[in-house]
């Protein structure tokens, strides 16, 4: 990931030197918001990326002397059910019809959005710690490799 991370921080700089840039000679609000809200964007993806990076290593593809068998294998995690998407997308929809029909409503949809967004992010929050300990435990009794 330490050339996406870099591309994005490339995209992240440009944002920013064009913010200053527009802000400072057109004194317009609305296009400068626009610029900085794309250089947070930006720089969001570089900051996880290069985190990414540091926390898992080289990748084969950030390697030049690798090999394409180097990649073959289970790539990550990727959850087969989830009833989180469903209630963060009902929570956005409550909240862009409060814009229209009250603050209530609006309120009610930032609610369900939030509970939503937390129980995507922490549905399997302690999944790695949990397969560490099955598979140790399971190791001492067989020597067959177990997948998840």
């Amino acid at each position: 990931m330490k050339t996406e991370a870099r591309l994005f921080i490339g995209v992240a700089g440009f944002f920013l030197v064009t913010t200053v840039g527009y802000g400072w000679r057109s004194k317009e609000p609305a296009g400068t918001a626009v610029l900085t809200v794309a250089f947070l964007m930006a720089a969001l993806v570089a900051f996880f990326l290069h985190m990414q990076y540091r926390r898992r290593g080289l990748r084969a593809q950030d390697r030049p002397d690798a090999e394409v068998a180097d990649t073959a294998g289970p790539l990550h995690f990727f959850a087969p059910r989830s009833p989180w998407p469903l209630t963060t997308a009902l929570g956005s929809v409550l909240a862009a019809l409060g814009v229209v029909y009250g603050l209530w409503l609006f309120l009610l949809g930032v609610g369900v959005l939030g509970h939503g967004v937390f129980g995507m992010v922490f549905q399997y929050v302690g999944r790695d710690d949990a397969q560490r300990s099955s598979s140790s435990a399971d190791g001492a009794r067989s020597s067959s490799p177990r997948w998840p």
